[in-house]
C-alpha cells in the first residue's frame, strides 16, 4: 500500500491518478508550466470547464501541494495567482509527455 496525505493506494499508478487524474487537473497544471495564472486566466484557457468545477480542483491540487495559490489584498479588486510548487514542479516532464503524445496521436491519425 501507498500512502499520501492520509489516503492509502493500492498502487504508485493509483496514487499518481489519484492526485492529478480526473478531467481537468493535468489540464490545469499543463497552462500553469509557464508561470502563474490568474483564476480568470485560467478559464479563459478552458472555456468549458465550470466555475465551480475548476475552483474545486485548484483547491484540490492545492491541497495536495501540488499548485500555489498566492491572494493580494494590498488594493481592490482582489487579485488570486495559482503556480506551481516546488512539488508540482515535479509533474513538469510527466504533464510534457502527456501533452507530447496527444500532439502525436492527432498527427499519426491524419495520415
Amino acid at each position: 500500500m501507498y500512502k499520501f496525505k492520509d489516503k492509502e493506494y493500492p498502487c504508485c499508478t493509483s496514487l499518481t491518478m489519484g492526485i492529478i487524474g480526473g478531467k481537468w487537473k493535468t489540464v490545469i497544471l499543463f497552462h500553469l508550466l509557464e508561470g502563474k495564472l490568474r483564476y480568470n486566466e485560467l478559464r479563459k484557457e478552458m472555456p468549458t470547464v465550470t466555475e465551480r468545477t475548476l475552483s474545486l480542483q485548484l483547491k484540490t491540487l492545492e491541497e495536495d501541494g501540488i499548485i500555489n495559490r498566492k491572494v493580494y489584498t494590498s488594493k481592490p479588486p482582489l487579485k488570486v495567482e495559482y503556480s506551481l510548487t516546488d512539488f508540482g514542479k515535479t509533474l513538469i516532464p510527466l504533464i510534457k509527455a502527456i501533452a507530447d503524445w496527444g500532439n502525436n496521436v492527432v498527427e499519426n491519425s491524419l495520415k
